[in-house]
């Protein structure tokens, strides 16, 4: 049985909580909101999988580097893992490139509205850490 196909998607999910640490932009900066949006996330996912699935759509292909454990027919055990890898490396990035740009603004001196939005402490990652 291959694992290199879980095991990249795990070490994935790893780097990116590993960065959202060091930036503290999503589990760090307000776990409650952040698990709530990834189960929400998850489950939506995974219902237009099985959707998919049960309309024919979405099949499963062989593979070498797959584990082959199914939790139903055509969903393997690694569908929900790379889920929860998409969702995980959609808001790192998200609230990350949010970050960046409201410190561009406050460097151009237009931070206004944009530097509002980009926490609900009102002040940029670096001034949180350190407070």
């Amino acid at each position: 049985m291959g694992v290199i196909y879980l095991a990249s998607l795990l070490a994935g999910i790893v780097c990116m909580l590993l960065l959202d640490h060091r930036f503290r932009l999503f589990f760090w900066h307000d776990a409650k909101a952040a698990t709530v949006v990834t189960a929400v996330g998850l489950a939506f996912f995974l219902a237009w999988d099985i959707a998919g699935i049960g309309l024919g759509i979405f099949l499963r292909g062989e593979s070498a580097i797959a584990t082959g454990i199914l939790f139903a027919p055509e969903l393997p055990l690694e569908e929900p893992v790379f889920l929860l890898f998409l969702i995980l490396c959609t808001m790192v990035l998200f609230t990350g490139a949010r970050e960046v740009l409201a410190r561009a603004a406050d460097r151009k001196g237009t931070g206004g509205a944009s530097a509002a939005a980009r926490s609900s402490h009102g002040k940029p990652a670096r001034e949180r850490e350190n407070a």
